[in-house]
């Protein structure tokens, strides 16, 4: 959360986020009653969070490889300002990509992509290449993958 929000959360507002991270699908009565106040005040306080934009929705968490997307990769794409906006748009209507992020270094961008199979992945690596240049790292496992932020750990930092 940038500093601009950091003001409007307080401890109460934490220990909400807290619990929705853990369930979304909690009821107001049950969230108020686990973070000790009112389910009116409950329910204003997510409310207020959601029109902050601070809540940007409520999702069920799907495994890729239950539905047999069991390849992950991140591609680093290189590529020119010219094709950035196309590069974005290619990412938003491949249903492989999970992520599409702008970065610096020596890559323009670096995506994350669940394939089916390495034939599935290659298919889109020679999609993207059309854009530039492309490095393609396959993750032999993922160890660690965070669907919620430690918020407690993440508002109190000044870093």
């Amino acid at each position: 959360m940038g500093s601009r929000n950091r003001s409007r959360i307080d401890p109460i507002d934490l220990a909400i986020l807290t619990e929705l991270q853990a369930d979304a699908r909690i009821s107001i009565s049950e969230l108020a009653r686990r973070v000790g106040r009112s389910a009116p005040a409950v329910a204003e306080r997510v409310r207020k969070l959601e029109e902050a934009g601070i809540i940007e929705g409520y999702r069920a968490q799907v495994n890729p490889a239950a539905l047999g997307f069991s390849v992950i990769a991140l591609i680093e794409l290189t590529t020119t300002p010219a094709h950035y906006d196309e590069v974005g748009r290619y990412a938003a209507r491949t249903p492989e990509v999970q992520e599409c992020h702008f970065v610096t270094g020596g890559a323009s961008f670096i995506v994350r992509v669940v394939a089916r199979s390495i034939d599935n992945l290659r298919r889109i690596i020679e999609e993207m290449s059309v854009y530039g240049s492309t490095r393609t790292s396959v993750a032999l496992a993922s160890p660690i993958i965070k669907t919620r932020f430690d918020l407690e750990a993440l508002v109190g930092r000044e870093d």
